[in-house]
């Protein structure tokens, strides 16, 4: 079992931390590291800090570990230290917020694979190639709202951000080190809430309306609120 995860208790206080390559020999025929990872993920109870440190690894273990995390019941604050790169960004999209280090990237792209065979077996890749990007595209967009046909760009562009750029696209949330009003229970965004309307409108819409005309009339409706 190759251990790329490591948990740390520290009083009321769970923290997980990814770092490396994800799965380096793949979970697709492994039984034992889904289940410990689970395992240890329940163990516990509360919120969860996920340090995050990752070039990416296998599709396959990104999507269970994305899954599971979804599944638990506290918050999960994913914290962007490095880097999280292809599959390590569908792992950070499963948090209740996430946060990047001023110095961090984030970077998404298509999947890849290697194979070998016949005509009919090189058919099989691209499809199962095709429908890979389509369900990671699925992470993406729940996490941003951004349209699908813009992820799928994104994607096929290799597209790195820093954290400035991912929080403009909804990737992100927060910068590492900001100062926080925690004394709100509830907090609304007009910036974060503006760049969802807009990213639904744009695709949808051939209008010639401006997004800087869109973008005054959100603000005279957030005004009448």
């Amino acid at each position: 079992m190759d251990r790329f995860w490591n948990w740390k208790q520290d009083g009321e206080s769970r923290q997980l931390t990814i770092s490396g390559v994800i799965a380096p020999n793949s979970w697709v025929n492994d039984d034992l590291s889904p289940r410990i990872f689970q395992d240890e993920l329940n163990a516990g109870q509360g919120s969860i800090d996920l340090w995050i440190n990752s070039p990416g690894g296998d599709c396959t273990a990104a999507s269970q570990i994305y899954t599971m995390l979804k599944n638990y019941p506290g918050d999960v604050n994913v914290k962007i230290s490095g880097i999280a790169a292809s599959a390590a960004s569908v792992i950070a999209m499963a948090g209740t917020t996430v946060s990047m280090a001023p110095t961090a990237m984030l970077m998404i792209h298509n999947p890849l694979t290697s194979v070998g065979g016949q005509e009919k077996d090189l058919d099989q890749a691209i499809q199962m190639l095709a429908e890979t990007k389509e369900a990671i595209i699925n992470a993406y967009e729940l996490k941003t709202s951004l349209p699908r046909a813009k992820i799928a760009a994104m994607m096929d562009d290799e597209t790195w951000m820093n954290v400035n750029k991912a929080i403009e696209l909804g990737f992100a949330d927060r910068m590492l080190g900001e100062n926080l009003d925690t004394t709100d229970c509830y907090s609304y965004s007009d910036k974060q809430s503006q760049l969802i309307v807009l990213n639904k409108l744009q695709p949808q819409t051939k209008s010639t309306v401006s997004i800087k005309s869109l973008q005054r009339r959100l603000s005279l409706l957030s005004h009448q609120l």
